[in-house]
């Protein structure tokens, strides 16, 4: 009897400190109380100030919703270099922890490939940044028009590349920014060339004065002689870069070099410049380029994330870092609205979120946008700002 007793006094302490285990992980939104988000992305290599963007915003985001105590969010993050094969690895990762949906990819040919990923395991996943249809499952024909294949599951939080190339003339045109107009892209890159494409048909329709086209296969190329000489010969008093900031600094730097001085007008793939390592900032000095967010904007949701992000990580985010974030809370947002919860299945995740983001009624106000909402190809619509760049630092033109 005594036996039986102190068994049954070994079980009953042990149940309690078990019911107390879970009562604590449960009052804190423990990890198995969590909906696991994926992200990827650079956080290491050429490509880094966009990772790391992302990575940092996301953080943050998920640590405001985490103390707001009712949907509760686990972040994990991996590197993928920027580079497709490393990206789907990143992928797979995830997935064995556990994954239920992605934050990501940031860059866009690393997302093309781990889109068809998601799409084909019906894991929903929202970009931040990787702007091309190619990325939903849209392929542009030679004057740039896109016929949507949808990947029925994948959207973006960044406007497309065709919607960046038609803004980009758009402005150029409204603005009168330049009488000889030359491009230099990256034939090689999916964001690249499908940004250049639309362009190229808008342009045509505005009639601007295209006098020079030229290329270069990759983010690593150190040479643009041969493409600014022939802007230069051609009379070009403006440059349009629809590329990375990357081979940006270059073209700058090389430009002034050869005593080349024309405007400069690009697109969201060149913020970041003015933290490219070694790079002269005063070579940027009256860049243009459109993106959805200015990190000097007044409004108070700005000025508090940019505050935030700056005292956590020293210094100011960007537009990949405002998308990301917007990324997060758009999540959040549409979980709380399909009664998503943590014990449902990856697929079940992913059919109420799909529902919800390309419902009329879903409408989004972020960082880079108010009243943001999806359409069925999984497009954002929202509208780019023009941003110059004035004593080293972003301001709106």
């Amino acid at each position: 009897m005594k036996k039986f007793v102190r068994i049954m006094s070994v079980l009953t302490a042990a149940c309690l400190i078990l019911t107390a285990l879970a009562g604590c992980g449960g009052s804190n939104g423990g990890s198995s109380a969590k909906i696991k988000i994926g992200g990827i992305g650079p956080i290491t290599g050429g490509a880094a100030i966009y990772g790391n963007a992302v990575k940092n915003a996301a953080e943050i985001a998920v640590e405001e919703i985490n103390a707001k105590g009712d949907i509760q969010f686990e972040f994990m993050f991996e590197d993928d270099e920027h580079d497709a094969e490393k990206s789907v690895n990143a992928y797979n990762k995830l997935k064995d922890k556990g994954m239920q949906i992605l934050m990501g990819t940031v860059t866009t040919t690393p997302c093309i490939a781990v889109s068809s990923e998601a799409n084909a395991d019906s894991i929903f996943e929202l970009t931040p940044s990787a702007s091309s249809t190619d990325v939903i499952g849209g392929q542009p024909d030679k004057d740039g028009n896109v016929t949507i294949q949808r990947k029925s599951n994948v959207f973006q939080m960044c406007f497309t590349d065709p919607n960046q190339g038609t803004a980009s003339a758009d402005y150029i045109k409204e603005k009168a920014l330049g009488t000889k107009i030359a491009v230099i892209y990256n034939n090689g890159d999916a964001y690249s060339t499908g940004i250049y494409q639309k362009f190229e048909a808008r342009a045509k329709e505005l009639g601007l004065n295209v006098v020079s086209v030229t290329t270069f296969p990759s983010d690593d190329n150190t040479d643009f002689t041969v493409q600014l000489n022939d802007a230069k010969n051609k009379g070009a008093d403006l440059l349009f870069l629809p590329i990375y900031y990357t081979p940006a600094s270059l073209i700058l730097k090389q430009a002034k070099d050869m005593q080349y001085a024309p405007k400069i007008f690009g697109v969201d793939g060149m913020d970041g410049i003015l933290t490219v390592e070694n790079f002269d900032t005063s070579l940027a000095e009256g860049v243009m380029l459109l993106t959805p967010f200015t990190a000097d904007a007044t409004d108070e949701k700005t000025q508090s994330f940019v505050k935030k992000y700056k005292e956590k990580y020293g210094d100011t985010p960007n537009q990949f870092a405002a998308d990301a974030y917007d990324c997060i809370y758009a999540i959040y947002e549409a979980c709380k609205a399909a009664n998503v919860t943590a014990d449902m299945s990856k697929e079940d995740i992913c059919e109420k979120l799909t529902a919800q983001f390309t419902s009329s009624d879903f409408k989004f106000n972020g960082l880079t946008g108010d009243g943001m909402t999806w359409s069925d190809s999984g497009e954002v619509s929202k509208s780019p700002k023009g941003m110059v760049i004035k004593n080293g630092a972003y301001a709106g033109m």
